[in-house]
Parts: structure tokens; C-alpha cells; sequence
């Protein structure tokens, strides 16, 4: 096969992708445009591609795809009934990152709730060197053993966060914005109750009619003065100017988003203009981004690309 990787740079210049090698000839571009893609894959059997669109548009003048190898578990940026018509095979992975996003579930918290930008700031301003005792007491922190941990989306990578929650002692409960029931240990909660009794929000629910917009100015408004809200989700799940708001208004202590309305941040997002790390930071979309995640990532849509020449397409998205 002929395999054209669109997006080299989205998986990260230290993780080896020399594997696609053993798929065919292998061509790796570092990014590229919906423009640049359409003479790239002309003559490709197989796509190996993240963000970029993938249509008629894109793809209607390469005669010979077969194969589509997405770079993450989304796919919205495949026309998949397009991919159907065609006959073209459309892969994703998933469980790649799952650990590392609830790891980074909790740095976004403890980064925020335990004041770390204040406590390093005031040793390195020297202040701490010139106090009479041995312990600073301002900006206090409190003890998450206790609190109620609430969770949107409780898929694979919300258990993970919900058992480490519980693991240091919070009760959790959890909202399905689809109504769909888990047999877990935490208690289902209507979204009015999770807002209005979680000390912790963390946000681990994929975008759709369900979600989109669901924290706005209204039920941001419902939750509780000290808690926090946390999203490793999808960036228009929360209303980014409501947000912007709420935290100047003291609504809320504060927030920790790993994704945006628009990604790179514009900069017309109101977000950009709060300067306080103690109210809110901001990283920018690398919650899945371990080494170790992409290193797995790489290794899965390799062995999607096996399956397929092996004649095996079970678990495809289109096979």
C-alpha cells in the first residue's frame, strides 16, 4: 500500500512512526491544509490523519483509498457515510490515554485547589526566606478526603478519575447527559444535584447534542461558591465567555480546562484575559499527550493497518 500520513506533528516528533513502514511505502507530511490534502493522498491507499477533514472534497479525486487510520478515538472529522459508499475502511483507537488523562485530571485540581502558583511564588519571591516562621498560612487549602467528586461522562477514562477520587476519600457521584446507566458504586445524580453538591466537577464527556453548552451561565451558577470545575472533555461543553464571567464574579473558586471552544485559544476568548493561575489554568490540549499514550496511540494505528491487510476489519468504525 501507498500510505500517506497528513498530520506528522499531531502525534509529537519524539515518538518514533517508523512502524508504518511495515503497512507499505510510507510518506509522512508534518501537516496539512484541506487544500494540500487533496494532491497528497491523489495516488494513496491508506490515510493516516487526526483533524483534518477527510470528504468528497478531500478525497474525491484519489481513486485508489482503501483504508482510513484515524489518530485518535473521534471521528468527526470523517464523512463515514462517504467512506461507505466507497467502500473505504475507516479505523480509530481508543484506551490509549486513558490513565494519562485522569492523571492529568487530578495536577489540573491539586495545581489549583492546593495554590501551588501562590506557595511557589511566594518562596521564590523570597517573602518565605523573610518571615519569622516556618509555616505560611495564608491562601489555605483543604482536604479533598471528604468532598463529593462529581463526573459528566463516566466512560472509561471517568471510572478511572471516580476510583482515584474515592481513593482519596470523596464521595462520587456521577451525571449521564444521555440518561445511559453504569453498574458502578457512585450514585447516578440529575445535573441539578451534581452541581449543587459537588465540591469537584471533572468534565470526561465526548460533544454531542446532550452536552453541548451544558455549563453556562445558568448551571454554572448552581454549583457550589468553593468548588471547581475541571475539563478534560471537549472544549464547547462549557460556555468559555459564561465561564469568564463566573470566575470574575467569584460564582465559582475556580477551573482547569485542558480544551477550548476553539482550539489554539483565539485571541478574542475571553479566558485569555484572566492572568490569576490560582482562579483558572489553562493547558493546552496535551491530557492524553504522555509519552507513553502515544507511543500506545502509534502502536494501535499500526495494528489497525495489519488488520486490514490480514482481511480483518472487525471493530472498524466502517468495515
Amino acid at each position: 500500500m501507498k500510505v500517506v500520513m497528513l498530520e506528522r506533528n499531531s502525534l509529537g516528533m519524539d515518538v518514533d512512526v517508523s512502524g508504518f513502514e511495515k503497512l507499505g511505502e510510507f510518506t509522512a507530511y508534518p501537516v496539512s491544509s484541506e487544500e494540500e490534502t487533496i494532491e497528497r493522498v491523489k495516488d494513496a491507499d491508506c490515510i493516516v490523519v487526526n483533524k483534518v477533514n477527510i470528504n468528497e472534497k478531500t478525497i474525491g479525486q484519489a481513486k485508489n483509498i482503501k483504508l482510513i487510520l484515524e489518530t485518535a478515538t473521534g471521528v468527526n472529522n470523517i464523512d463515514l457515510e462517504y467512506c461507505k459508499s466507497r467502500g473505504i475502511k475507516v479505523a480509530n483507537v481508543a484506551g490509549y490515554s486513558t490513565e494519562t488523562v485522569a492523571q492529568h485530571t487530578f495536577a489540573l485540581y491539586f495545581y489549583l485547589a492546593e495554590h501551588m502558583p501562590y506557595y511557589d511564588n511566594y518562596v521564590k519571591s523570597g517573602q518565605y526566606g523573610n518571615q519569622p516562621v516556618f509555616t505560611h498560612f495564608e491562601n489555605y487549602f483543604n482536604e479533598l478526603a471528604g468532598k463529593t467528586w462529581g463526573i459528566v461522562g463516566l466512560g472509561s477514562i471517568g471510572r478511572s478519575v471516580a476510583r482515584i477520587a474515592a481513593a482519596f476519600g470523596c464521595k462520587v457521584v456521577y451525571y449521564s447527559a444521555s440518561g445511559r446507566k453504569y453498574d458502578v458504586p457512585y450514585d447516578a445524580v440529575d445535573l441539578d444535584t451534581l452541581l449543587g453538591e459537588s465540591d469537584v466537577i471533572s468534565i470526561h464527556a465526548p460533544l454531542n447534542e446532550y452536552t453541548n453548552n451544558l455549563f453556562n451561565k445558568d448551571t454554572i451558577a448552581k454549583m457550589k461558591k468553593s468548588a471547581y470545575l475541571i475539563n478534560v472533555g471537549r472544549g464547547p461543553i462549557i460556555n468559555d465567555a459564561d465561564l469568564k464571567e463566573a470566575l470574575d464574579n467569584g460564582v465559582i473558586a475556580g477551573a482547569g480546562l485542558d480544551v477550548l471552544g476553539k482550539e489554539p485559544i483565539e485571541k478574542t476568548n475571553p479566558l485569555g484575559e484572566i492572568m490569576d493561575s490560582d482562579k483558572l489554568v489553562i493547558t493546552p490540549h496535551v491530557a492524553w499527550a504522555s509519552y507513553e499514550a502515544r507511543y500506545r496511540l502509534v502502536q494501535l494505528v499500526i495494528k489497525n493497518g495489519e488488520k486490514f491487510l490480514a482481511g480483518d476489519t472487525e471493530g472498524f468504525v466502517v468495515g
